[in-house]
């Protein structure tokens, strides 16, 4: 989720254990913990634009690292505070420990929990990358402790958020009924429908699955009467039929198959441009085929150079009347 979220919900935390005291030196701890997993969007390359998806939500948040990620950053924090202040540096652990320990878990949407046993991405799918209505209530908790000295208001923000995230699962898996309805309804049988939160709500889900060679996504609005806003198919990613000069191999067909791992195989060729690939799961409106980020491809390098990475949010139209449409239920304008 954002920063700040993390940073906040990292602050709730050691705030529910901290006396009245300590209260000022746990809400900062957690608060820095909470959103120093984040600080591998440091690690980049010039040359090669898929690098940081590699070892974003890799290490920094996988569980085995949080001990020393708390680590790293207590260090920190007692050269800083600790002489000046007389802030214990056990303690300071321990505060971030459980501020880092809850971002992996926050974030568990394409995370590596297992690193280094495993690279598998987790994805619970359960609440948005931004959603106020998690944020504004855990933040007000624990300001509201800092300044109150008690440990009540972080604990009351705290439980919000854990029981919005559980609301959260309830609301992704009627979703992903209403998806294999819809799929049955066209004579479809999906293994598998994924569901996401789109902006800032549970209520209204992006629907996609795959059947046969093609992907379908639409969306759908959770209420007493669910709604259906169908949306469109594409055929899914064929290297051999979309893409017949790309040689087996090279740095360019490597590239390929790392976006595929990132994008957990929900890949398609971009119709508007054919050197480019999609991301299917994430777009500004949940019900379309526009994606928010894509590779490009380049025949005449494709063993010279890596692919170029694009993000496209800034080249859509506004989709907003159409979004607040959808999550009131109402007829698209």
């Amino acid at each position: 989720m954002d920063p700040l979220t993390q940073g906040t919900l990292g602050a709730s935390l050691p705030q529910s254990f901290a006396s009245r005291e300590n209260m000022g030196m746990a809400m900062v701890c957690g608060v820095l913990a909470g959103m120093a997993p984040d600080l591998d969007v440091l690690i980049h390359s010039a040359e090669d634009p898929l690098l940081f998806l590699e070892y974003h939500r890799q290490f920094t948040h996988s569980l085995v690292f949080v001990p020393f990620g708390a680590a790293l950053v207590s260090l920190a924090l007692w050269l800083v505070f600790g002489r000046s202040r007389r802030w214990p540096l056990r303690r300071i652990f321990v505060f971030c420990f459980l501020g880092y320990g809850t971002h992996a878990l926050l974030d568990a949407c394409t995370t590596q929990l297992l690193w280094p046993f495993s690279d598998r991405r987790f994805a619970w799918n359960n609440v948005s990358i931004i959603d106020p209505l998690v944020t504004v209530p855990l933040l007000g908790g624990v300001v509201l402790a800092l300044f109150k000295g008690r440990r009540w208001p972080a604990q009351l923000g705290l439980s919000w958020v854990l029981l919005y995230l559980v609301l959260g699962l309830v609301a992704r898996d009627l979703a992903v009924e209403e998806g294999h309805a819809l799929a049955a309804s066209r004579g479809h049988e999906p293994l598998r429908v994924e569901a996401k939160p789109s902006f800032a709500n549970i209520l209204l889900w992006k629907l996609v699955y795959r059947e046969g060679e093609r992907y379908y996504v639409d969306a759908v609005r959770l209420g007493g009467r669910h709604r259906v806003y169908p949306g469109s198919s594409i055929a899914a990613l064929n290297l051999p039929r979309d893409f017949p000069w790309l040689e087996p191999g090279t740095l360019q067909a490597v590239d390929v198959e790392r976006f595929r791992w990132f994008s957990m195989g929900y890949l398609a060729q971009d119709p508007d441009n054919p050197q480019r690939i999609m991301d299917l799961r994430y777009s500004l409106l949940p019900n379309e085929i526009r994606p928010l980020w894509s590779i490009e491809l380049d025949r005449d390098s494709q063993n010279r150079s890596h692919v170029r990475y694009l993000t496209h949010r800034g080249a859509q139209d506004a989709p907003w009347p159409r979004f607040f449409a959808m999550l009131r239920g109402a007829d698209l304008p």
